[in-house]
């Protein structure tokens, strides 16, 4: 696979940060689940033979597969980089305060989750740490300020903040700015063509007037923007499936579907590509994340992100996906 990202344009830096990443991150959440060590490894170095260096995780992974206890992905995304002699430039992003056994943002528990997440991925230290989600049990001061010891005591680059409300996220940047304190340089919400209300509005503006980054997740909506869930089409026989296909329940998402369909027929490109190009071109995105279990999944995703699409093709996608 050829050095597609790692040219100037498919950069950027995430808010405030000097972290420099890819314009596709690629998700770790299949990793442990629906990929295994091999094909996890084969994905991650297919990525890496890309330009590709930015590997999204979280502590929680895949602690819902029978078997598994979390972390799973943290594992196998250590053991990657130590075959490959090291970071080697990856900059590797993880998320506590989901996993079942550290779950919420007390100081007591982020700074014991993410000692973990450090031992399972082998690092001195992370460079990108999301709070998976928020806790409106714990106070902001306290969050901020056990990030803020972390960033300090230099076992965290940058901090980020996962599924976090416009008020939560203001009143948490407004309290780094007034303290001196590590502050958020990314948030990363639940985005996509058919998912467009949790972002869009108060959250876009406060990440947009702050000046941070958003890094999407579930920005092929489970796999529906691939086109695989079709109306009285073969039921897929997939873990995803049944998160992807409530989508064909709602008007709004076979009407995405058919202006997908024909924007990648005119240009010759898949419905991925075109649905992360769609995300990608969005005001505040960063760089949207998507999973690949196998190799043969990756290319479209990284040719979404190099995908310009024309203002008609914007325009069509966004009458197809407004909400309301």
């Amino acid at each position: 696979m050829t050095d597609i990202l790692s040219d100037a344009p498919h950069r950027v830096t995430l808010g405030a940060s000097d972290l420099s990443v890819s314009r596709l991150a690629l998700g770790g959440n299949v990793f442990g689940w629906t990929a295994d060590r091999d094909a996890s490894f084969a994905v991650l170095d297919a990525y890496a033979a890309a330009g590709g260096n930015f590997v999204d995780t979280a502590d929680v992974y895949s602690a819902w597969v029978p078997g598994n206890t979390g972390g799973e992905s943290e594992v196998i995304i250590g053991e990657w980089l130590r075959t490959r002699g090291g970071r080697d430039g990856v900059v590797v992003a993880t998320k506590v305060g989901a996993h079942p056994e550290a779950e919420g943002l007390s100081a007591a528990t982020v700074r014991s989750a993410t000692e973990a997440s450090l031992r399972r991925l082998g690092l001195d230290h992370i460079d990108l740490l999301y709070t998976h989600r928020d806790d409106l049990g714990t106070p902001v001061a306290e969050i901020v300020g056990v990030l803020d010891e972390l960033v300090k005591e230099g076992k965290v680059r940058a901090v980020a903040a996962s599924n976090i409300g416009a008020d939560r996220l203001a009143e948490s940047l407004e309290h780094s700015a007034a303290e001196g304190l590590a502050a958020y340089v990314a948030v990363q919400p639940n985005y996509s063509l058919v998912s467009r209300g949790t972002y869009e509005g108060g959250l876009a503006k406060v990440v947009a007037d702050h000046g941070l980054a958003a890094v999407p997740y579930y920005a092929l909506a489970s796999g529906f923007l691939t086109g695989k869930y079709r109306p009285g089409g073969p039921e897929v026989a997939s873990a995803r499936a049944v998160g992807a296909s409530r989508y064909l329940t709602e008007g709004r998402g076979l009407d995405v579907l058919d202006a997908l369909d024909r924007i990648a027929g005119e240009r010759g490109a898949e419905l991925a590509s075109v649905a992360l190009a769609w995300v990608a071109a969005q005001p505040t995105v960063a760089a949207p994340i998507a999973s690949a279990r196998t190799v043969e999944q990756l290319p479209a995703l990284l040719a979404g992100v190099r995908l310009e699409l024309t203002a008609e093709e914007l325009e069509l996608l966004e009458a197809a996906s407004a909400v309301g």
